[in-house]
C-alpha cells in the first residue's frame, strides 16, 4: 500500500495524490518471493544509505515541486508502493525508484 499521507478514498479503491497509483480496498495478501531488489531508473541496485538524484521534476501537490537534479540525503528502502523514503531539499518524501538515479 502507498505510504504517503495524502491518499484519496473511493468506495472500491484508494489513490495516491502524489503519483496517481491506485489499489483495491481489499488487496490480496502478498506472497514472499525472497529478498526484495530495488533498482533505479538506469537499472542500478539501490541499498539503504545510498544517495539518489531525481531524474525529473515531481509535483508534490499545490504549487510545491521537487526539481529534477535535486540530490537526496541517504535513503531508506521501505515496503509498499513508494520504495524509497528520504529527504530532498529538507522535505521528507516517499519516492518510486523509477524517478531516481543512484548518485
Amino acid at each position: 500500500m502507498c505510504e504517503m499521507t495524502e491518499v484519496l478514498e473511493f468506495p472500491d479503491k484508494w489513490e495516491c495524490v502524489t503519483c496517481g497509483h491506485e489499489w483495491p480496498r481489499a488487496a490480496a495478501p502478498e506472497v514472499a518471493a525472497g529478498p526484495r531488489v530495488v533498482k533505479d531508473a538506469h537499472g542500478n541496485v539501490l541499498a539503504d544509505g545510498d544517495c539518489v538524484i531525481l531524474i525529473k521534476d515531481l509535483k508534490l501537490g499545490g504549487s510545491s515541486v521537487l526539481k529534477g537534479g535535486s540530490k537526496s540525503k541517504p535513503i531508506r528502502l521501505v515496503d509498499g508502493d513508494h520504495e524509497i523514503s528520504c529527504k530532498v531539499d529538507g522535505i521528507a518524501v516517499g519516492l518510486k525508484a523509477c524517478f531516481v538515479k543512484k548518485a
